[in-house]
This record gives structure tokens, C-alpha cells and sequence, in this order.
């Protein structure tokens, strides 16, 4: 099945099932996504916690395919579920790596388990011998609230984003999001005048990815001289 892709800028995007577009494409230098957590289940009405199709049973192996296909790929940077960090480390043996953690400073109060509140978020972050590393002595936990308007139920705030390109990716380099969503890596990339990619294979997120990248591509000049 062929996909065209979408030109915004310098953000190439695509409407498909993102194991159809990759073949297809060339190499890129950094991996910056958010993978289908597999978290979704039912709450009998309580708290809504079903994020989509793409998040229920076999999700997490179908992302895990998808990573483990993009193995050549210097820099792979995946926001992830705390259950999932292990497997994606073993299937990358011979990389530098460390979890990355998103301290929630604003989290959900919902507690109906009586448990400990849910106040922060993981990514793997993984590099090959070589590959860019722009910080310095760089803690690995960022400390910020979530976004209060979502385009996307697991949405990431943009200034997160940021920070991960930022320090992972140079000026010249283009960074693929297989799993889109509704952009925000793709926002953030423009900001820091990087070269993107984006697959989302849902016509609502990817319409709001597009609208949401051209935005951001307008403004990308502000961004870019402030990023320095």
C-alpha cells in the first residue's frame, strides 16, 4: 500500500499504519516518540482510562516490533509504560542507555486503588557508539505539569519534547515519530528547527498533527533563536 506524504515545511508527514511507511523510508538520526502503553481497560464509569484502539491488547507488542525494526537508528528515544522499559532495553543490547523520567508536578487525585498517586512518566533513551549527545552533565528526570488542553488523551507537554530533542538531537538532523499522534514531537522539532517525520495512521490525530505543525512552523523562527 503506497502513502503519500503530507509536506509541511520541513515536516514530512504520513496518514498510515507506520509499518507500511517505514520500508519505504530512508535513515534518520534520532527515534523521538511515544509508544502505545497498552494501558487501556474498563472503569465501569469511574475514571475514563480507554485511550483508543490503538492502545488496547497487542499494542505494546506492535510497538515493540516497530522499535526493534528502527535498531540502526543512532539516537531512539520512546516515552513509554514503567513495565515496558525492560524489554525495550533488551532488545537494544549494545547501546548506551538510561530511563528517563517525567516528574508530573501537577498529577491526576484520583485514587479509588488507595495507592500511591500516579506522578510520573518513563522513556527509554538509547544511543549507538557515536551518536550526537548535545547537554552536559544533564539530569535524566524533567519536572513539569501536563498540558491543560489535549488534542490527544496521552498527550505531552511541548516544553518536554524540547528538552529531549534539545540534548539528543544537532541543528541539521531529522527525528521520526512513528507513532504521532496528535504532533507534539513534530511541534517541538520545528521549534528547534530540526527536520521531522511523523506517521499517525488515525485521520482525527493526524489532522490535528498537521494543523498543529504548520502552526508551529510559522512561529519557528522565534523558536529556533531562542533555543540557542
Amino acid at each position: 500500500m503506497t502513502v503519500r506524504p503530507v509536506t509541511v515545511g520541513n515536516a514530512t508527514l504520513y496518514l498510515g499504519d507506520c509499518r507500511d511507511v517505514l520500508p519505504t523510508l530512508g535513515k534518520v538520526d534520532a527515534v523521538v516518540t511515544d509508544i502505545p502503553y497498552e494501558i487501556s481497560q474498563k472503569t465501569n464509569g469511574i475514571r475514563d482510562l480507554d485511550f483508543g484502539d490503538w492502545d488496547w491488547e497487542g499494542s505494546s507488542d506492535l510497538a515493540m516490533g516497530v522499535l526493534k525494526s528502527l535498531e540502526k537508528t543512532p539516537t531512539i528515544l520512546a516515552w513509554c509504560a514503567w513495565q515496558q522499559l525492560n524489554t525495550i532495553s533488551e532488545m537494544f543490547p549494545n547501546r548506551a542507555k538510561r530511563p528517563l523520567c517525567w516528574h508530573k508536578t501537577v498529577c491526576s487525585p484520583m485514587n479509588g486503588q488507595h495507592m500511591f498517586l500516579n506522578s510520573f512518566e518513563t522513556a527509554y533513551y538509547g544511543k549507538l557508539p557515536g551518536a550526537f549527545f548535545g547537554g552536559h552533565c544533564v539530569p535524566s528526570v524533567w519536572k513539569g505539569s501536563p498540558p491543560q488542553d489535549r488534542d490527544h488523551p496521552t498527550q505531552k507537554p511541548i516544553a518536554l519534547m524540547n528538552w529531549c530533542i534539545a540534548n539528543t538531537t544537532a541543528q541539521n538532523h531529522t527525528i521520526l515519530d512513528p507513532f504521532m499522534g496528535s504532533g507534539t514531537t513534530g511541534v517541538a522539532a520545528v521549534q528547534m528547527g530540526r527536520k521531522f517525520i511523523g506517521i499517525e495512521r488515525e485521520p482525527k490525530y493526524f489532522d490535528i498533527a498537521a494543523k498543529r505543525i504548520e502552526d508551529a512552523q510559522r512561529q519557528g523562527d522565534f523558536f529556533v533563536e531562542n533555543a540557542a
